[in-house]
């Protein structure tokens, strides 16, 4: 009796290891907190993360997580619209493109008491890092334009918060202006997958977006670059999306993962609201293939309840925008995001003023290979 016991409880723990310590995202999130970061992923290798069981997916995502973050720490970040309106873009999903009629009135650059105010506001609201949005295609001819946004990011900066901006496309003049002002973060999204993007935007390209990323990258500030779910892709140009982020000279700071809030008058105006699911499935791949990144919870929050942000958390993310607005599109209530970090036992991320360039990213990932190879 004894002999038949045990000879069906082998075959079964056989079972529970062949088929629950061996997927893409056990594998690969170990060899993450043994070996580090790496830039050489495989877009296969990525698929197969993405494909993962999602409980799986989940628990070692959260793993990663816990090995190079503080998980409880989630950081604040405001971002407000210092340019609204009046794009001259395509992009599908904006309300701000001056070619859809959203109802949106556009509305020239906010002057310097404006946005002091605001971002005085967001500190005391418990944000450390303030992000200015202006909507244009690019910064080329908008040199008074330009040189008050150099001064709000010195002031900003004097105020001890992070500064980030999201101006469209830069040049490399400027993006030096930007760190020489104190910026602290770039973002330029790249949206979706090289493949899916001429079918979201046709006025600017997506090597235009990457070159935009090297000046960036090569000014020493960091990256914020990441994308939007819900466009109506397939799951192939999610991959797709992660994979160029990943494979990226150094991973972004940070990688913003939106769902899409669909606005009436634009083409996307029809889109089905993106599921908790796939949400987590984005948060926990980019949180396994970039440990190190600051993986933000960002627009489309607002759809989630608070279990459904608790399981973002768990999956990596650890970085929200709080405030009424972003950009345009409505964000979570202020008080309603203090009752889920109380709740929840999140604690506010201090502000981080050290910037990684390409060439200290570079000095860290030799280091780690000399180290791995013994």
């Amino acid at each position: 009796m004894m002999w038949i016991t045990r000879s069906i409880r082998r075959p079964f723990a056989h079972f529970q290891a062949a088929n629950f310590s061996s997927s893409a995202a056990a594998v690969e999130a170990e060899r993450c907190i043994r070996d580090g970061s790496r830039n050489d992923w495989k877009r296969e290798e990525i698929k197969s993360i993405f494909h993962s069981p999602v409980l799986d997916l989940l628990f070692h995502a959260a793993q990663v997580h816990r090995h190079a973050h503080n998980f409880r720490e989630v950081q604040q970040c405001t971002l407000l619209s210092i340019k609204t309106g009046g794009c001259s873009e395509d992009c599908s999903y904006c309300p701000q493109s001056s070619r859809y009629n959203t109802g949106l009135k556009p509305h020239k650059l906010m002057n310097k008491d404006a946005v002091l105010e605001a971002a005085e506001k967001a500190k005391e609201a418990g944000s450390t890092r303030f992000c200015m949005g202006a909507a244009w295609r690019d910064t080329v001819g908008r040199k008074t334009n330009f040189n008050q946004i150099l001064e709000y990011v010195k002031e900003i900066r004097g105020m001890g918060m992070e500064v980030c901006c999201t101006l469209g496309m830069l040049e490399k003049q400027q993006a030096l202006a930007l760190k020489d002002a104190g910026l602290t973060a770039y973002n330029h999204n790249l949206d979706t997958s090289r493949e899916y993007y001429p079918n979201i935007i046709t006025t600017r390209s997506y090597d235009e977006r990457l070159q935009t990323l090297e000046y960036v990258r090569d000014a020493g500030i960091n990256v914020c670059s990441g994308g939007i779910i819900g466009l109506g892709e397939a799951e192939e140009d999610r991959v797709g999306l992660l994979h160029t982020l990943a494979t990226l000279p150094a991973h972004p700071e940070s990688v913003p993962i939106n769902a899409l809030i669909a606005v009436q008058g634009t083409p996307l105006e029809d889109q089905k609201p993106v599921e908790i699911w796939e949400m987590i499935r984005m948060i926990a791949t980019a949180r396994i293939v970039m440990p190190k990144a600051m993986v933000r919870l960002s627009a489309g929050r607002v759809r989630f309840s608070m279990p459904e942000q608790a399981l973002c958390f768990l999956a990596g993310a650890n970085s929200i925008f709080t405030g009424e607005k972003l950009l345009t599109t409505p964000n979570n209530d202020y008080d309603a995001d203090q009752t889920m970090f109380k709740l929840l036992g999140l604690i506010p991320k201090a502000p981080d003023f050290s910037q990684n360039s390409a060439k200290e990213f570079e000095t860290e990932r030799v280091e780690a290979a000399a180290s791995s190879s013994g």
